[in-house]
């Protein structure tokens, strides 16, 4: 929108007004008007005083402010901080960690770790169509480097060599089409890299007659009776023609050095949403400016929420 700031720097200026913040959000999460969200009424009224609005409806929660049944909801953090760490969360190519928007916004890196998984909840983009055109499967281990580690953390996460202590994540790519860039369309976690794990995934994910290309691992024979299904050796070659899986291989690149560059190492429990994160930088990274990508985040944050009990696993969370 006119006006909206296009850069960091316009950002930290624009956000540093309460009413610029509100403003932003409520024309995102409202474009048609403000609507009471308990029961939908639009017959609302502004309390200026509060920064909240009101429901002329008969039920409880008559009042309620932008964050609620947001990912910013019960948050005691200003809108300004949230919205100039979302900012750095969709525009940074490697992410950025937790202590880094600690020292940045001058909040606890508690706070700060909290807020950037409610990001990426934010941020996940889960569809129900399946891949289809040239689509290419491949799956990876992902992990910390041990040098990289706190002494006790490499004693308790380390205990062997290659993938033994990583974890197994599978990932589909459908390549670029009529002028759209390739698009990860799953990425998943997943117990191992046997047959079932591996072809399960697939036939979730993958239309049935796709061109499917993936490399030598025995898990994906068999899969060419449902699909157009062609392997490329990487002990002999990395790319044939059309049959390779180099744009999975580039997400890897881009997803592990996000995470042995800034995240330094990421718990099992939580890969997921740091898997969420890259995806959306990666699916949004053509024609799509840092301020577009930061628009569309603020436009996924309704009906997300991610408590401290669900992020710490004391209870499950939706996702995980």
């Amino acid at each position: 929108m006119e006006g909206d700031p296009k850069t960091l720097q316009e950002a930290i200026q624009y956000f540093s007004n309460p009413e610029n913040c509100m403003n932003y959000v409520v024309a995102r999460r409202w474009p048609n008007g403000v609507i009471c969200p308990t029961c939908g009424r639009s017959d609302v009224r502004f309390i200026s005083t509060r920064r909240m609005w009101e429901c002329k409806g008969e039920h409880a929660k008559k009042q309620f402010s932008v964050k609620i049944g947001t990912i910013f909801e019960d948050s005691p953090l200003p809108l300004d901080k949230w919205l100039c760490a979302m900012w750095l969360l969709v525009s940074c190519k490697n992410g950025i960690s937790s202590y880094e928007i600690h020292r940045d916004l001058g909040i606890s890196q508690k706070s700060a770790w909290h807020m950037t998984h409610r990001v990426r909840l934010a941020v996940h983009q889960g569809t129900i169509a399946k891949a289809s055109g040239h689509v290419e499967a491949d799956e990876t281990f992902i992990g910390g480097k041990a040098r990289n580690m706190h002494a006790s953390k490499r004693a308790r996460r380390i205990t062997g060599t290659g993938g033994k202590d990583k974890t197994a994540v599978m990932g589909i790519l459908e390549r670029s089409a009529d002028g759209k860039p390739s698009k990860i369309r799953a990425l998943t976690v997943i117990p191992n890299r046997r047959k079932k794990a591996i072809q399960d995934e697939v036939r979730k994910h993958v239309e049935a007659g796709t061109a499917l290309y993936s490399d030598a691992l025995a898990s994906y024979n068999g899969l060419e009776r449902e699909y157009a299904h062609q392997i490329i050796d990487h002990a002999v070659k990395y790319a044939e023609g059309n049959v390779h899986t180099n744009g999975l291989e580039n997400f890897w690149a881009l997803q592990k050095r996000s995470i042995s560059g800034t995240y330094v190492s990421v718990e099992p429990f939580h890969l997921f949403r740091y898997l969420d994160e890259q995806a959306f930088r990666f699916n949004n990274r053509q024609d799509m400016t840092d301020s577009d990508r930061f628009d569309l985040a603020v436009r996924q944050i309704v009906g997300k929420r991610l408590t401290w009990a669900e992020v710490t696993g004391k209870v499950m969370d939706h996702q995980s």
